[in-house]
């Protein structure tokens, strides 16, 4: 009797959340801009959002947040409510006000055993990086928003190769008209 083997190729998913940092603060001219904290609202927003995530049940394996307050108080508000140390948050200067070439050198440093990244940035980097490895027309990603993209592929390298597939693009105050 013979027995027939059949194997099944499933090609790798890496899935990639970019988030845009919550609402900072403009009360204080004379600070210098990456220096600026969360206002009261971004304060509120990012833990809104990591809840979403936590629900959704797409927890980030590495978060990379631009070294600006902002990002930074965003992710680690993000990181508590999804059960993320924000002592691994890893800090990149790269992602302070990045543009698409930015973005990229920065994910392909990730080690491929990494399968869940999210990214914390800014504007209008965030949004341009977005559209362009996911062919999506956002017209903007708005303070504490959030897009998952997920890509068939084995390495990070082949960012720069493959398209990804827009699964969500999510933001505060349409998660609130909803809830």
């Amino acid at each position: 009797m013979f027995k027939m083997i059949i194997f099944v190729f499933l090609k790798p998913m890496h899935t990639l959340f970019l988030l845009r940092h919550a609402k900072s603060s403009w009360d204080n001219a004379i600070l210098d801009d990456i220096d600026r904290p969360l206002n009261k609202r971004g304060k509120g927003d990012a833990p809104l959002m990591g809840r979403f995530l936590t629900e959704k049940g797409d927890i980030p394996e590495l978060i990379i947040s631009s070294t600006a307050k902002r990002a930074l108080s965003t992710a680690k508000r993000v990181a508590n409510e999804i059960g993320y140390k924000s002592s691994k948050i890893k800090k990149n200067e790269k992602l302070y006000m990045a543009d698409t070439e930015d973005f990229r050198n920065v994910i392909e440093e990730i080690d491929d055993n990494i399968r869940k990244l999210m990214l914390v940035s800014h504007n209008n980097g965030i949004t341009d990086f977005a559209n362009f490895i996911s062919n999506s027309d956002i017209g903007n990603i708005p303070t504490c928003g959030i897009v998952k993209i997920e890509f068939t592929l084995t390495r990070w390298k082949d960012i720069t190769h493959t398209k990804g597939r827009l699964i969500y693009f999510e933001f505060p105050k349409n998660i609130l008209r909803h809830s």
